[in-house]
């Protein structure tokens, strides 16, 4: 993943400048020299994708397995209100998703408009300085931008109705004693995380590869009975995908982001300042507090599917960026359709990768006490690096041609050279995780230190925390600056994408524990507001805890 801005460079690029190649005519033969081009690339991209969407239904129907209604442990009175209570944060949620995307849809309307009279309007390649108007090309780059778009939409809407509909199923879970009460309620909130990290990944390759076959066939040529395709002006299409991820994003991260810290901070002033009158004060998740349901609304919001939308936009970006440039080096071109569609290899063998790994939190070494939580979670994000480091050895060096020659790079690329972008994107996305918990972590000293800081005061609480952020943003900020020098100087452009695609590799991973915090936080707060035994509280307390971390290195994730 490199920083947003260039990606976004890369695709205003296309659709602005770089269109004037849709009249080039740059025909390339349809030829295959490696491989059975679009039988390996559908074989390593469909079964992929459709089987993440499949697991992710799967893991749905796990967890609607566990049920709400009265058990052991808590009296029905408290059933009763965790039903309401999450019957509330359902309708809240839902009246937040319809507001936000009803603005969305219209901005997509309106902003639609603008690219499709950008993108017909190209250059006369016959007569110089005057222009011609290629509707097909600016309508298939409008196709492009509403699809992305509405996919962006449609994964946040399934990130946020999982959550919510997940969050009392893991208080219930909680109440189990024992290891049984901790691995059943992590369990629930990781694999409802899981829902959405597979299906998003799943659903937005699946349609961007449709997208590309179907693309195909509109800038196909016949010429004596042999199959010519302009690969430039179908990528330059293909690349309003991204973009239309990317602004579904714009709302869901920076408007749901502000209606969570507004919501939270809300919740506090209510509760710890107002209070009940008499200096009794309450918590932020005490059923007396008027702004509680607001506060669990604004943590789906913000944290699943802003997140979601965001991410998404990334790996939209990244990957339309990779095929762009790449269609432009005639090796690859002429390797045929299975080396031009190498970008989505890299986020496919993350699936599998991600599914694999999956099992070791809920299986293999599954959560039995606290301290378990954090040790699992930071398994996940290890081994997926480690097992990506693997997988995308072969995946590289079979599809890709060995040498390649770029625009701007003055000397052969190799295969090898591409391979190491995605270890070095890998690896620095990996390493922004981990220094991203260790600043946020409850376990290490940083976090300590606030606390220890705000008991002389709120003023040195403030100043301490600006400093830590501060302090914790040089490291992952050098690690991007050389990703991108490391796979710019060596790969040129290509290598950049490439690289941003490797620090996305294990995206469903990320996903996962990014949302299993949220839903962690709304377990622990459905347990308050329903009064359920101080037992539950301490395990959704515990998981909620890791979850800010994992919220945290979802937004590493994200800046990177």
């Amino acid at each position: 993943m490199v920083p947003r801005a260039m990606l976004f460079a890369m695709v205003a690029l296309a659709l602005t400048t770089g269109i004037a190649a849709a009249n080039d005519k740059h025909l390339v033969k349809d030829t295959v020299t490696v491989g059975n081009g679009e039988y390996d690339a559908s074989l390593f991209i469909v079964i992929p994708c459709v089987f993440s969407m499949l697991f992710a239904v799967y893991l749905y129907w796990r967890v609607s397995l566990i049920s709400i209604e009265k058990r052991d442990g808590a009296d029905q009175v408290c059933f009763d209100e965790l039903k309401m209570c999450h019957e509330t944060v359902k309708t809240g949620a839902g009246a937040f998703l319809w507001a936000e995307y009803t603005v969305c849809a219209v901005f997509t309307v309106v902003f639609g408009a603008i690219i499709l009279v950008m993108t017909a309007r190209l250059p006369d390649p016959n007569m110089p300085g005057e222009v011609i108007w290629d509707w097909k090309f600016g309508g298939l780059t409008l196709a492009s931008f509403i699809v992305g778009s509405f996919t962006s939409i449609v994964s946040g809407y399934i990130g946020m109705t999982v959550a919510v509909y997940a969050n009392a199923r893991t208080t219930v879970t909680a109440l189990d004693e024992g290891e049984k009460g901790w691995t059943g309620s992590f369990n629930c909130a990781f694999q409802s995380g899981a829902i959405m990290g597979f299906s998003l990944c799943g659903l937005s390759i699946f349609v961007l590869y449709v997208m590309c076959l179907i693309y195909r066939d509109s800038f196909t040529v016949i010429m004596d009975s042999e199959r010519y395709i302009n690969y430039t002006a179908l990528f330059e299409c293909i690349s309003g995908f991204g973009l239309g991820g990317s602004c579904i994003a714009l709302f869901g991260r920076v408007g749901g982001g502000i209606f969570t810290k507004a919501a939270d901070v809300g919740a506090d002033l209510s509760g710890k300042v107002i209070g009940l009158g008499d200096g009794k004060k309450l918590d932020e998740d005490s059923p007396y507090n008027p702004a509680v349901i607001a506060d669990n609304v604004g943590d789906n919001v913000g944290d699943v599917a802003g997140m979601g939308s965001d991410l998404f936009g990334s790996l939209g970006e990244a990957s339309c960026a990779a095929m762009l440039i790449g269609s432009a080096c005639p090796q690859i071109t002429m390797t045929g359709w299975a080396a031009l569609m190498y970008p989505l290899y890299i986020s496919t063998a993350g699936i599998m990768v991600c599914f694999v790994v999956h099992f070791v939190a809920t299986h293999a070494w599954p959560v039995k006490k606290e301290s378990d939580i954090e040790t699992v979670l930071k398994i996940q994000l290890l081994g997926t690096a480690v097992l990506m480091t693997a997988v995308l050895a072969p995946v590289t060096l079979g599809f890709l041609p060995t040498e390649m020659v770029f625009v701007g790079v003055p000397r052969v690329v190799t295969s090898t050279n591409v391979y190491g972008c995605v270890l070095v994107g890998l690896w620095a996305g990996c390493a922004i995780g981990f220094i991203t918990e260790y600043f946020t972590s409850h376990t290490y000293r940083p976090t300590r230190d606030v606390a220890k800081a705000c008991e002389t005061g709120a003023a040195t609480g403030i100043i301490y925390g600006v400093a830590l952020g501060y302090l914790s943003s040089i490291i992952p900020v050098a690690l991007i600056a050389l990703t991108v020098f490391f796979c710019a100087k060596t790969t040129g452009m290509y290598g950049v994408a490439i690289g941003s695609l490797g620090m996305l590799s294990n995206l469903a991973t990320c996903l996962t524990i990014d949302v299993y915090g949220p839903i962690a936080d709304n377990a622990g707060g459905m347990a308050e507001m329903s009064e359920f035994p101080e037992c539950v509280r301490e395990k959704t307390d515990a998981l909620d805890a890791a979850g800010n971390t994992t919220a945290a290195i979802g937004k590493g994730f994200a800046i990177g």
